[in-house]
């Protein structure tokens, strides 16, 4: 019966992560990661988890498909790391079961938006020290965020100083539009480049028009000047 309860035991504990715990809670597969000063998102995750926690760990990143054969999985917790950059496929794969999602109290400060809209899950955002842009606000108004959280979600730089520790939903809330400003800074940009070549044609033409001038003035010139050297020849 030991020799048994061994091979059953074997291809589960085989299958898990040597730094993580793996059991079953109400019939659906957890691996639990939680504080194992893991540095990267281990690779060995079966395949059938549905929930996996790798919270207060020192993770920095997300790269793209970490989690793509985890087609299972329903609940991540991702929290009290130290991330900092997030990859735009860093939930390919799992976008579409995904439930909750879990990034509270990283280092992020800026997240592209494909990575996150993509996601039917709640997201946990808060306490990061994000940079308010226009990103930022795409996600705070098109993602499933926590409500629970979204107060937490504070501006910690931005492009003017008066928003820099607000939650980001009260600048909002005030009227601030990130990516209007944005749309500004670009139509701006644009019209500088297109006056400075409007510019730089005026002057060739300017130019163009002088050189002819000169050239047709001594051609004039010339030709005044054939019949007085035909008058001293005769």
């Amino acid at each position: 019966q030991a020799f048994f309860c061994l091979l059953l035991c074997v291809p589960w504990g085989s299958s898990c992560p040597p730094s993580c715990q793996c059991m079953e809670q109400a019939g659906a597969k957890a691996v639990l990661c939680s504080s194992r000063h893991l540095e990267e998102i281990p690779k060995d995750i079966p395949k059938d988890a549905v929930f996996l926690k790798l919270d207060a760990n020192s993770i920095t990143r997300i790269p793209s498909n970490a989690f793509r054969h985890l087609s299972h999985l329903e609940e991540l917790d991702l929290s009290r790391n130290a991330i900092e950059k997030i990859d735009r496929a860093a939930f390919r794969g799992v976008a579409a079961g995904l439930r909750t999602l879990d990034l509270s109290s990283n280092r992020i400060r800026s997240i592209p938006k494909e990575a996150l809209l993509a996601l039917n899950a709640k997201l946990r955002l808060a306490n990061n020290p994000w940079h308010c842009e226009c990103a930022l606000q795409e996600v705070l108004w098109e993602a499933r965020l926590d409500p629970d959280s979204v107060q937490d979600i504070t501006c910690h730089t931005a492009p003017r100083e008066e928003y820099v520790g607000k939650p980001l939903l009260q600048v909002l809330d005030a009227g601030v539009n990130f990516c209007s400003v944005r749309q500004r800074t670009t139509d701006v940009a644009m019209f500088i480049t297109m006056f400075g070549w409007f510019a730089m044609v005026i002057v060739y033409v300017i130019c163009y028009v002088r050189h002819n001038r000169e050239d047709t003035c001594q051609h004039v010139d010339y030709l005044k000047s054939l019949p007085s050297a035909q008058g001293h020849a005769e």
